[in-house]
């Protein structure tokens, strides 16, 4: 991953970074899917020091994670090339914090929305790797991915994939093949993934449920 600007750090390298009042240290805990079935531990806390508080778990993987194999979301539009992969090392990802919920008597954490097959077919990340925007940004879309999102809003994200592959080489041919209409739509989505000042106020990273006590679940 990119060296170029670090954007999140492990709560436990900041001296002057605690665990604020209400909120429980859930490093150690199980992460649970929507199907109650665990899909890794969480090993640290992630900051983000402008937004000055906790925006995703850094979570190890279980075994099962590892073992499915799956290649994760966004293949190339040329099916022979695969826009990336889990490497072997690869153990670790991300949640966002708004997306999970904790059950205090039993000390785990588990999501409604997100499944064992997400989380598998998610990017991860080799532990001690600084994580960049761009692998933010894929975190996002594939928790974010479900089997109704309109066609135009999958081509944009594809688009984006596309610009990130490139770096903007090669120009004319990448951008002859879509639309106006799309290109407008392109630039609306890429300002929104990657708007440094309000990037950690989507409601991915809406920490209000986190810190309610869930009994009986």
């Amino acid at each position: 991953m990119t060296q170029e600007k670090r954007h999140l750090y492990n709560l436990n390298e900041l001296s002057d970074y605690k665990i604020s009042d209400g909120y429980p240290d859930v490093r150690g805990w199980d992460v649970k899917d929507i199907d109650n079935r665990v899909v890794g531990k969480v090993e640290n806390l992630l900051v983000n020091k402008e937004a000055e508080r906790v925006v995703y778990l850094d979570v190890e993987v279980d075994k099962s994670i590892i073992d499915a194999n799956h290649d994760p979301y966004g293949p190339s539009r040329n099916e022979q090339v695969r826009e990336f992969v889990n490497d072997k090392g690869d153990n670790h990802l991300i949640i966002p914090i708004g997306l999970v919920e904790l059950n205090t008597d039993t000390n785990y954490v588990y999501t409604n929305t997100i499944d064992h097959l997400t989380f598998a077919s998610t990017k991860r990340y080799r532990k001690g790797d600084t994580i960049d925007r761009v692998y933010e940004a894929q975190v996002m879309d594939s928790y974010n991915r479900a089997d109704d999102v309109p066609l135009d809003t999958a081509r944009i994200r594809q688009i984006v994939r596309e610009e990130i592959r490139k770096y903007h080489n090669d120009t004319n041919s990448y951008w002859d093949t879509i639309t106006e209409e799309e290109v407008k739509m392109h630039n609306r989505y890429s300002e929104d993934v990657y708007d440094e000042d309000d990037f950690y106020e989507r409601r991915e990273f809406d920490d209000s449920r986190f810190k309610k006590r869930t009994p009986g679940l």
